[in-house]
């Protein structure tokens, strides 16, 4: 078998069993088993299971990226657009009808209980396309918006999409399943999430804190007015 093989197959099992079991609970006797190879393999190939583990994450991520690529768009191609279509790859990437396999749980695994690879995850994969979003949402918003605003926008936006994602099967029980099927799509997802964002952005709502009422404004419940 060809070294490139063995450490594609050596990569694959790790990132099945990293994604099932976590990072402390995988063992490299495991994955060197279930591959059908041998015990110092891993060693062999990357050193040591810390490594392996990077390595299965940044599959994990080319895998993601290369099923679902973010759109290239012409220039002057309007913010709206740009948005739609960020949210509808963020949303597929998120709902994958056809792919659960291990490269989407173990990104996920990572998100939610993080290791060493995630600044990694987070510099390579994650910062790129929130900074694409944010860019996006500048070109929307009004320019004296401050920076803590657009990214706490974006941070909105893209947890809307991760929403479907991590609570999927919340959504599917709180849902009924005629309506689950008829109106619960991956693009009608997208849309809506896309049609939320574009309406408080254009209302207002989003891009200046004013109109919004304080914790501390008068009449509030709290202080006894």
């Amino acid at each position: 078998m060809q070294s490139e093989d063995v450490r594609t197959r050596l990569l694959e099992t790790a990132g099945s069993i990293f994604a099932e079991k976590g990072y402390q609970a995988s063992t490299v006797r495991e994955i060197c088993a279930r591959a059908g190879l041998n015990a110092a393999s891993v060693n062999y190939y990357f050193g040591d299971k810390e490594t392996l583990y990077l390595e299965a994450v940044k599959l994990a991520r080319q895998l993601r990226a290369e099923r679902f690529p973010m759109p290239q768009h012409a220039a002057g191609t309007a913010p709206e657009v740009r948005l739609r279509d960020f949210v509808k790859t963020m949303t597929f990437r998120m709902v994958d009808d056809q792919d659960v396999g291990w490269n989407t749980k173990l990104m996920m695994r990572e998100v939610l209980n993080p290791t060493h690879a995630c600044r990694t995850l987070v510099h390579d994969y994650f910062r790129p396309h929130f900074e694409m979003l944010m860019g996006i949402l500048q070109a929307m918003l009004p320019e004296t918006t401050p920076a803590h605003v657009i990214r706490m926008i974006g941070f909105s936006i893209v947890g809307q999409c991760v929403y479907y994602r991590v609570a999927g099967e919340v959504v599917t029980l709180l849902t009924p399943e005629n309506e689950l099927r008829e109106h619960f799509t991956r693009e009608q997802i997208a849309d809506h999430i896309t049609r939320m964002c574009l309406a408080a952005i254009k209302s207002g709502l989003m891009g200046s804190e004013q109109g919004i009422p304080s914790a501390h404004c008068e009449g509030h419940p709290d202080d006894g007015g």
